[in-house]
């Protein structure tokens, strides 16, 4: 047998078959077909710079208003405690905190199971319009409240409701760019809460100005119907504008779709496509929940996100600061204007790199010394000073979601429940993390941010044991891509299906996969 010949292994019998037998021979794929097999052709390479510039265009713009409103309603319960929330609900410390809380419960449930019927569904732009629609809703209608138990309900429906969008739009995007693409555009999509962690709190600091007793409402009821309205607008609008996916995409040429999907499937080296059926979609939830990959990010998201938990005390923190309530809302917005800036330039850096780990890992320190600095000082220009060290836990975010989009390439049904799996997991923080930011322990919260330094370190520690197994990984890709490898019916089956969607042969498909690498 010749030794450049791959072969495959048949289980069933012990009998080996050479791959020519069965891929066809190699010299079938002529030279110019060969040579771009792994990439895009010239003509390919100018198509996809139109394609991106569209996909950039719409579809950024729209999850950027999307993520903006989502997290304005998610966190304007922070702004309204600030605007007499507490003392016309009467709301004990503790129940503020469970109200916190109970959001998270309900948008955990619902995450996995939402993001499977998503792909299964393949209609984004209804889902998640829908979907917006009925949290701008349910926020107005948060507004009538008027006792301990309304506002509970109000908040575990709002969980409900709004745990669709955010692990959805994560897979989406998976949809539309390859890996070397995603941190940008993920740092992007997630500066649309920092530009909301800013500008919602200015827009509750002039509600609270400006609103406060009109018709009879409180500053606070004006917050949520305002910013409500304002939501359900924007889900409408998103149901008739966004894309589906790429090959559905009425606005983009045959060519351009062409592209699109050549692109991703070079991208992972198999095809991006799922077998059809609901079958499909359990198999991926089994291989998401059997991958060691998936647990390690998500455990890391949950560190991460729990770092993160100041962000629903963020403007107690800067009222400790010693000025009004509405200076407090207003001190809020520089930290998070400042990490918009810089995410952009994180998420640009580590697509260019092509690294993940590294950028993962540098906000940590820069965020304990934040942490340690708020605990021990009381003057107000290092304790300020702070806040724009302990924002730097928001760098890591967009670095988290790409880095599952790497590390979980293929197929689309495992990368939407791993998707849900890790955001589902990481906000489980959210539901214990306000009880850690106690009243008695202003100004300095020591406990609360005493924890926050603990989980920076986990999170550092698990990205160091993920950057272990993908090196292995890429060192076993490195042994396969020898030419007298073993291929078993499994990897036969696999390359069959990328073949079928690229429209090429099985000796191609077979090149194509060789180039895979894990991002690192």
């Amino acid at each position: 047998m010749d030794n450049h010949t791959p072969e495959v292994v048949d289980h069933k019998g012990g009998q080996v078959l050479a791959d020519h037998d069965l891929l066809g021979d190699t010299a079938d794929v002529s030279h110019e077909e060969a040579t771009h097999i792994g990439q895009l052709t010239e003509e390919e390479k100018v198509i996809e710079k139109k394609l991106k510039r569209r996909i950039d265009g719409l579809i950024m713009p729209c999850v950027i208003a999307i993520y903006l409103m989502n997290y304005i309603d998610r966190n304007n319960y922070a702004a309204a405690r600030l605007q007499g929330l507490e003392e016309d609900l009467g709301l004990t410390a503790a129940q503020y905190q469970l109200g916190l809380s109970i959001l998270f419960v309900a948008y955990i449930l619902a995450q996995v199971p939402s993001n499977l019927l998503l792909n299964h569904l393949g209609r984004p732009s209804l889902y998640l319009g829908f979907f917006t629609t009925a949290w701008g809703l349910v926020s107005a209608c948060t507004s009538q409240v008027t006792t301990p138990g309304g506002i509970f309900a109000c908040r575990f429906i709002l969980g409900l409701v709004e745990a669709p969008f955010f692990a959805g739009v994560l897979f989406y995007l998976s949809k539309w760019y390859t890996k070397t693409e995603l941190n940008l555009r993920m740092s992007i999509f997630y500066s649309g809460s920092l530009i909301s962690g800013a500008f919602g709190n200015l827009i509750a600091a002039g509600i609270l100005s400006g609103l406060a007793g009109e018709r009879g409402l409180a500053a606070w009821q004006w917050l949520y119907i305002i910013e409500g309205v304002i939501t359900v607008a924007l889900g409408l609008t998103i149901t008739v504008i966004l894309p589906d996916f790429p090959h559905t995409w009425r606005l983009l040429s045959p060519e351009m779709k062409h592209v699109a999907n050549r692109r991703l499937a070079i991208d992972a080296a198999e095809a991006d496509i799922d077998e059809p059926g609901l079958a499909s979609q359990l198999k991926g939830l089994k291989l998401a929940f059997t991958d060691l990959k998936v647990y390690i990010l998500a455990v890391a998201y949950m560190c991460v996100t729990g770092a993160a938990g100041f962000q629903n005390f963020f403007p107690t923190l800067t009222a400790t600061l010693g000025y009004n309530h509405t200076i407090s809302l207003l001190l809020v917005a520089p930290p998070y204007v400042f990490m918009t800036f810089w995410s952009y330039l994180h998420g640009i850096m580590s697509d260019r790199l092509g690294m993940r780990f590294w950028f993962f890992l540098y906000p940590i320190p820069i965020t304990v010394i934040g942490f340690i600095i708020f605990m021990f000082t009381d003057s107000f220009g290092p304790k300020y000073f702070a806040t724009f060290l302990f924002i730097f836990v928001f760098a890591m975010n967009g670095t988290v979601y790409a880095w599952v989009a790497g590390a979980v390439p293929r197929p689309p049904a495992k990368r939407a429940a791993a998707y849900a799996f890790v955001n589902s997991l990481g906000n489980s923080a959210s539901i214990w993390t306000p009880f850690t930011y106690r009243p008695q322990d202003a100004p300095h919260y020591r406990p609360a941010l005493g924890i926050c330094i603990g989980l920076q370190v986990v999170a550092g520690l698990l990205a160091v044991w993920l950057r272990m197994i993908l090196s292995r990984e890429n060192k076993r890709l490195d042994r396969m891509a020898g030419e007298d490898v073993h291929l078993t019916e499994k990897d036969l089956a696999r390359l069959k299906r990328t073949a079928e969607v690229e429209g090429i042969d099985i000796a191609a498909a077979r090149k194509l996969q060789k180039g895979y690498r894990y991002i690192i």
